[in-house]
């Protein structure tokens, strides 16, 4: 995404951007006689899903950690309000008294320097200590464990008692436990507590009980209840909804994080792998801070428990063109001298990912409880880049490299933010140079952009480099937004020999820290709520084919007339034989349809219609049900031969036949 145009906003008039145009009564003919239509091979990693660290993404959201600057890394760098005890109390109860300082002298890792130190002169009746809050509060479940954990080092007295509560309004306890610390070097000390109530706002205090001296850090809070049980998982609910995409691979860590604010903010993966307490922290680029809890051995995992395939992003060796802001320093490259090592590092995580575990970085991987290589196909080299002199020169020396020593791994460039201009144009023209084997597009428009685009990729440089449309969006969550994607999405799967990929963006966003939108879905600390666009991509995600059946759906309107407000495609799913037909209409009247199934070989009695409709301005909140949600029933023979797709709305109906081999 444009990280310079950020904070601009994009007014829908729908009045304007859509008129309804054709006649009351649209007429659609289905033809029949597949073995004698065109076919097509369309990618079968179509449609998938790209994660990006903005709107509190991961930390705060799908990052299950919920103690917030867990180890004391805040600082005014990620925000200029912060510091390393942002979002911690210093807790005195039942009269005790003491003082607690921030130190950095003595670390449990260099890359993890501070750490508080509690000087309890008196504990009083009720123990010193400190409180966190979390993420804008923290949410539990009646009955369900939290696994508690802290690093602490006694500097004096012995055997310390530590008490570890969550907490309510009015110092109402949801559940507790205690433990004694005694080792004079840093030691981890693990505990869980099983809510007694629910809460969407309960805080986590833990108190030292005795005349002491203390150091803290790395205090964690994690519910058991994670993304299929696993350590240092991911909020369960929110990794569900993604997985419920069904996507056929996963882009991840971004977007403008990969290639950062300045060369110095730039994402490095291998700052986000090892134990937690020893990853490498940074600011975000989207003005907050990342604990790298979420690194890239759990976006791995993650790809491989959902069955995407991973699509990692590194950068080009430049950062972001629009890198301080308005006035700021701009794109800059890093020296030739560092080039090297640089370089390295992207053949170390092809390693990391496919390497054997005699390799070193295989071995990195199976001693993070994963010998298995995670199969890694794609690697993506920089993101939205201006198109410099000093971007060409250090992306073809970083793909040069990599094409020689893993020629097995697609290498996914990229041409600018925009769907046209100068950066796309002289991007498409290098890219065409080295014969990179995928360019990365990006296009956040208003709906009429979408629908009237929809052929944009009919008479595309088929002999050259395949498109992943890596972000993409028209500017709103509204039921009419998401159409106007459905409607340019039956265009991808029509051109889906050269479109290898395509995902919305962005992906998630905590309502309470939206950096962008719009996003595909939202959530709080306690629940989420999915889009009309979210269930867009799933009805087509879950839909899916990998052969295109063309002039199969044919709009009957008067000669030399269109409608950009309709749009249909036809498909089969090689794998079960599924034909599977998708019509969109984003307009304001009725299509009826005609369907002639003979020769379809049709099952007719297992044939489904999953629908979503509304009225154009129709969209879901965190605050109730899903005003807009698809549907599915069975349909018959009789229903489909006269099919009526309803205004704004969008129909899939998948019909089985009988299984046959080939193209037929």
């Amino acid at each position: 995404m444009n990280l310079f145009n950020k904070n601009l906003l994009y007014p829908l008039l729908l009045t304007t951007l859509l008129p309804v145009t054709g006649r009351a009564q649209q007429h659609i003919s289905v033809q029949s006689h597949i073995g004698q239509k065109s076919v097509k091979p369309i990618s079968k990693d179509l449609f998938g899903v790209f994660f990006e660290d903005l709107s509190y993404s991961a930390d705060g959201g799908l990052y299950a950690e919920l103690i917030q600057n867990r180890s004391f890394e805040y600082s005014p760098g990620d925000n200029k309000k912060w510091n390393p005890l942002s979002f911690w109390d210093y807790t005195t109860e039942g009269h005790g008294y003491g003082k607690i300082t921030v130190e950095s002298a003595q670390p449990i890792a260099s890359v993890n320097p501070h750490y508080i130190v509690l000087d309890i002169d008196d504990p009083g009746t009720e123990g010193v200590g400190i409180t966190n809050s979390g993420f804008d509060g923290i949410a539990l479940h009646s009955g369900e464990n939290y696994d508690f954990s802290v690093y602490i080092k006694l500097i004096t007295g012995s055997r310390v008692p530590v008490k570890v509560e969550l907490r309510g309004k009015n110092g109402i306890s949801y559940g507790q436990f205690s433990f004694k610390t005694a080792g004079k070097i840093w030691t981890k000390y693990t505990g869980s507590i099983k809510a007694l109530a629910d809460a969407d706002s309960a805080k986590l205090t833990v108190l030292a009980l005795a005349k002491s001296k203390i150091a803290i850090d790395e205090v964690s809070l994690f519910p058991r209840n994670t993304f299929r049980g696993e350590k240092n998982g991911l909020r369960a609910d929110l990794a569900q909804a993604i997985a419920d995409l069904k996507p056929k691979f996963m882009r991840f860590p971004g977007g403008c994080l990969v290639h950062g604010d300045g060369l110095d903010n730039m994402y490095r993966w291998k700052n986000t792998i090892g134990p937690v307490e020893l990853r490498s922290q940074q600011r975000n680029i989207w003005h907050y801070h990342q604990s790298y809890g979420l690194g890239f051995f759990e976006y791995f995992r993650f790809c491989e428990d959902i069955g995407a395939k991973p699509l990692p992003v590194v950068a080009a060796a430049v950062s972001c063109q629009n890198s301080g802001g308005v006035g700021g320093t701009g794109q800059k490259a890093l020296p030739p001298a560092d080039m090297k090592s640089y370089i390295q590092d992207v053949l170390d995580l092809i390693e990391y990912a496919n390497g054997p575990v005699t390799s070193k970085y295989g071995a990195k991987r199976a001693a993070a409880g994963h010998p298995k290589p995670f199969n890694l196909q794609y690697i993506g080299i920089g993101n939205e880049d201006k198109q410099t002199a000093d971007f060409r020169d250090r992306f073809k020396i970083i793909y040069d490299v990599v094409r020689a020593k893993y020629p097995a791994i697609i290498i996914v460039g990229t041409v600018g933010p925009f769907p046209s201009g100068e950066d796309y144009d002289l991007g498409w023209k290098f890219a065409d140079k080295l014969n990179v084997p995928v360019v990365d597009e990006h296009f956040y428009q208003k709906p009429a952009w979408f629908l009237n685009n929809n052929n944009r990729y009919d008479g595309f440089r088929r002999p050259k480099s395949k498109v992943y449309i890596g972000e993409y969006a028209s500017w709103g969550n509204n039921l009419i937004n998401a159409l106007s994607e459905a409607a340019f999405m039956t265009g991808l799967e029509r051109n889906g020999d050269i479109v290898k990929m395509a995902s919305y963006a962005p992906l998630l966003a905590n309502l309470s820290h939206v950096s962008w939108n719009p996003d595909l879905i939202y959530f709080n600390n306690k629940t989420l709520f999915r889009t009309a666009n979210y269930f867009v991509q799933q009805m087509f995600s879950a839909n899916q084919g990998d052969i295109y059946l063309s002039d199969v759906i044919k709009f009957r309107l008067p000669a030399a007339q269109t409608d950009s407000t309709l749009a249909a495609s036809c498909v089969k799913d090689s794998g079960t034989g599924d034909i599977i037909l998708k019509i969109v209409n984003a307009g304001g009247k009725e299509a009826n349809t005609t369907i002639d199934l003979a020769g379809l070989k049709i099952q007719q009695r297992n044939a489904t219609l999953e629908l979503l409709k509304g009225a154009p301005s129709d969209k879901n909140s965190i605050s109730g049900p899903d005003v807009v949600r698809s549907v599915k029933k069975d349909i018959g023979s009789s229903e489909l031969e006269n099919y009526v797709a309803p205004p704004f709305s969008l129909s899939v109906i998948r019909l089985k036949t009988e299984k046959t081999t080939g193209h037929d």
